[in-house]
């Protein structure tokens, strides 16, 4: 099938489809890949602006006041923009929904969520801030390749070493939660959690249903585990969703026990089958706005469930400055509640956003996979009044390019720029990384470990987003018992558990997929 990119109109971003982070982003040791790195974290102010200095395109070469690398951007139709984002939800919900015989809603696959669901080993920075890896590879259609712009922060602080936390548990105790694998599974993860956090974190629980309730005002675990545990114990289905209350509750008690010093942070644990109340995210974020803003406290959403407001939690995360991960079993439960939340309480980034200037001498045209809703304009990715996405220790971020190049070219390719604000200063810095078109893989499906699972990952959710294979997104896209086979072959490359997790999941989908009904 031949795929066709679209262009964008100058100055305005073109993204399509494929990015805990609090919890589930991968982190590891170092992949050197094939693309370059660059991690230079006393930049400011100081850094030229993405447009060109005069109405001519640029041409290429360095300018003035460069020192190494393309900083200067090319005209704006060959800039991408968005918001960093480490959600992983639509992943997990898939593979739940699949295990159940169900192939998934084509709406509630985002690419960007498949690929940040797995480790990726690029480099790390020495203090806050990122690291930028930029690395590609050739697909099977003739002059199109995959481009992946890799993010990483550095590796997370012993659990001693980190700052306190002051977590707000507003969990959903409506009748849809009586169901197994519901409020069953957050009882037992949070009592869990309890018990792993340490003496000077302090921990508050509301409750809501039709209403919402206060069960217990923040509280130092220290000498009071007791309470917290009879606290969890008590939580029931009982009514309806009034979730716009729930989240309002849990902001005016996050903000009542807000500690200098601490992590605060909001942590929703729902179905999101909001029915009651104020069910749209843009109307319930506008009534806690002040406290996010003033306070820096950010939303964590936890989605449980196999009926599941995806779309709800989703934009409740992202308004919220936050990130959602979904939990089917024990096993996931206790691997967000007890291990990656404690460990990754700290945040390293806020307001974090990308920019990615594609060289108009090699590149004809391009796709961003992914990211629809963390779409940013061009001109606004250094006003600093924009959000971007918060960013925590440990964590890693992709996106994943289709790009075109032109027959023959040769030279410089991309320059990727992550720009950030100090989480305390709010000072904001720059880093970047560029790659040229002779570091290009010649194939896929034969470069690192990393860029082969990020490909096989978008592939899959490209599959899952256009039933029967009207309209791919990507190029060199194979079809689902193609790319079982190839998933199959790098789970046992990589000796993975992730990924032969993955390689289960587009086997099955694959044969769900041929006992569908014909469309």
């Amino acid at each position: 099938m031949k795929w066709h990119g679209t262009r964008r109109p100058a100055g305005v971003l073109l993204a399509l489809t494929a990015a805990s982070g609090l919890l589930l982003s991968g982190c590891s040791g170092e992949d050197g890949g094939t693309g370059a790195t660059s991690s230079d974290h006393g930049r400011t102010q100081d850094v030229p602006r993405p447009a060109p200095d005069g109405p001519g395109r640029y041409e290429g070469g360095e300018r003035e006041g460069e020192q190494g690398s393309r900083e200067v951007a090319p005209e704006p139709d060959h800039l991408s923009t968005f918001a960093l984002d480490v959600d992983t939800a639509s992943y997990g919900y898939t593979r739940h929904t699949l295990a159940e015989g169900r192939l998934p809603d084509p709406s509630t696959v985002r690419p960007e969520e498949f690929v940040n669901s797995f480790r990726q080993d690029y480099p790390r920075p020495d203090g806050d801030g990122f690291t930028v890896t930029v690395d590609g590879a050739r697909t099977d259609e003739e002059d199109w390749s995959l481009v992946r712009v890799g993010l990483a922060t550095r590796a997370a602080e012993p659990d001693d070493d980190r700052p306190p936390a002051a977590l707000t548990f507003v969990v959903d105790i409506s009748g849809s939660m009586a169901e197994p694998g519901r409020l069953d599974l957050a009882r037992e993860a949070l009592g869990t959690m309890t018990d792993r956090l340490r003496d000077d974190d302090s921990v508050a629980l509301v409750t809501f249903s039709d209403e919402a309730e206060t069960v217990l005002p923040m509280t130092l675990l220290g000498g009071r585990r007791d309470t917290v545990h009879e606290a969890v114990d008590s939580l029931e289905p009982t009514d309806s969703t009034n979730l716009g209350a729930g989240v309002e509750t849990g902001y005016r008690t996050a903000v009542e026990g807000l500690r200098e010093g601490a992590t605060n942070r909001v942590v929703l644990v729902s179905d999101a089958l909001a029915n009651t109340g104020e069910t749209e995210a843009e109307t319930i974020l506008e009534r806690i706005s002040g406290s996010r803003r003033e306070h820096g406290i950010t939303l964590f959403g936890v989605g449980v469930g196999s009926d599941y407001g995806d779309a709800l939690m989703e934009q409740l995360a992202d308004e919220g400055d936050g990130h959602t991960v979904y939990v089917s079993d024990e096993a996931d439960a206790r691997e967000v509640f007890c291990e990656e939340l404690p460990r990754n309480i700290d945040l390293t980034a806020r307001d974090a956003k990308a920019q990615v200037a594609f060289d108009p001498e090699t590149v004809a045209e391009f796709r961003l996979v992914g990211y629809d809703n963390r779409r940013v304009a061009d001109e606004d990715f250094r006003d600093d009044r924009v959000d971007g996405g918060e960013v925590g220790p440990g964590h890693t971020v992709t996106a994943l390019y289709a790009v075109r190049t032109r027959p023959g070219a040769e030279g410089h390719l991309a320059t990727a720029t992550v720009r950030y604000l100090d989480p305390d200063s709010r000072t904001p810095h720059e880093e970047t990384g560029d790659l040229e078109t002779g570091r290009l893989v010649d194939s896929v499906w034969e470069a690192r470990r990393g860029l082969t699972v990020t490909a096989t990952a978008a592939y899959f959710a490209d599959a899952l987003r256009t039933p029967g294979r009207r309209g791919s997104a990507l190029p060199g896209a194979p079809d689902l018992g193609e790319l079982s086979e190839r998933a199959e072959s790098l789970a046992g490359r990589t000796e993975d558990a992730d990924v032969r997790e993955l390689a289960e999941a587009i086997r099955t989908a694959g044969r769900l997929d041929r006992s569908a009904p014909a469309r």
